[in-house]
């Protein structure tokens, strides 16, 4: 059937999503899923959505959930653009903002949906080495660029940059769009988000799949210049004028609307994360600072490839990644007690 597409389709590399094997009593640590539970909230917010109603278009802007997301963190709702998950926002970010003469600048070891959508678009990039500690280093960013994109934490390493560090890279590069990439910020960062004001430049984005625990319903953000916003607006407008159905706009106004249980659920994954790297250097294994709901783990004895397909004859699935680098690293997600501690029984 290829005779049929487009030229550019037979160019494409896909994006991998993580493993979603339907297997029973399994230990499931490899795609970053929260182990607990949206708000209840949220629950009874979208339960509400399901009626006549439904018959109706939603609204196409998604006003109340722009007016959510900006209370949340200070800023106005003309500072906020809401997708189908950070993904579709991510895509675009890179069709309109990112086509420039000069290449687009990632880290070398991020998140790989970054040189699939240069595929999808057409976009030239360099990608840039992290340190030996696995870190971004800000200074490799200050040359001649058609934007910078970074995860922060990073993704998969878990490794987070301060606030210090990105303001940096953004005051190195004023005439460049700077997009941080903040899906894990929740576990252990401040998100840039407080910086926007202050940097015209910059575009935050943000997903509910991770910390408020709604990676089915798929809703992402982006938070920043106003400016940057409307380049968003029009694309959406051109692509799909109704992105974020009744049910999704009502369960994430209402996940950002309850901080209580935001705040104990991520404070249990936290505490969980550090119980667990303490328990895997015990074991002898390296473990990167991790910011996320993850962590990044090698052993300096064990194959890591080895180590993944010995615990799924256990029943727990990791994510092993085969690129150069960190092809003897684990991405271990954090789970409940319980969950963790079959992983450490099966290691």
């Amino acid at each position: 059937m290829s005779k049929f597409w487009s030229p550019f389709v037979k160019q494409l590399v896909p994006y991998v999503p993580g493993e979603q094997p339907k297997l029973n009593n399994l230990v499931k640590l490899n795609t970053n899923e929260n182990p607990y539970g949206p708000s209840p909230l949220a629950l009874q917010a979208m339960q509400a959505q399901i009626g006549d109603d439904l018959r109706l278009y939603p609204d196409p802007n998604g006003d109340r959930l722009k007016q959510a997301v900006a209370a949340f963190y200070n800023v106005q709702p003309g500072q906020v653009f809401v997708g189908n998950g950070s993904d579709e926002v991510l895509a675009h970010i890179f069709h309109g903002l990112f086509q420039q003469e000069r290449p687009l600048l990632f880290p070398d070891i991020s998140y790989s949906f970054y040189p699939v959508y240069c595929g999808l678009y057409g976009i030239d990039f360099e990608q840039v080495a992290l340190n030996d500690r696995f870190e971004i280093e800000p200074a490799d960013y200050a040359r001649p660029n058609g934007g910078i994109i970074f995860p922060n934490p990073n993704a998969p390493t878990g490794c987070l940059l301060g606030l210090d560090a990105i303001e940096r890279i953004l005051a190195d590069s004023p005439d460049s769009v700077v997009v941080v990439d903040e899906a894990y910020i929740d576990f252990g960062g401040d998100s840039a988000i407080a910086l926007v004001d202050r940097y015209p430049n910059l575009l935050v984005t943000q997903t509910l799949s991770k910390s408020r625990s709604l990676a089915g319903l798929r809703v992402g953000l982006a938070v920043g210049h106003p400016d940057l916003i409307e380049a968003l607006e029009r694309v959406k407008n051109s692509f799909n004028s109704y992105p974020l159905d009744r049910i999704a706009l009502a369960g994430a106004a209402a996940a950002f609307e309850d901080r209580a249980w935001f705040d104990e659920t991520r404070g249990r994954v936290i505490d969980s994360r550090e119980k667990l790297a303490a328990e895997l250097r015990q074991r002898g294994f390296e473990v990167l600072p991790s910011g996320a709901n993850f962590i990044f783990a090698r052993h300096p004895e064990r194959d890591a490839a080895q180590v993944a397909a010995h615990l799924r004859e256990r029943s727990v699935i990791v994510r092993h990644f085969k690129q150069p680098r960190i092809a003897q690293f684990l991405r271990i997600t954090i789970g409940t007690p319980e969950q963790n501690r079959g992983l450490l029984d099966a290691l």
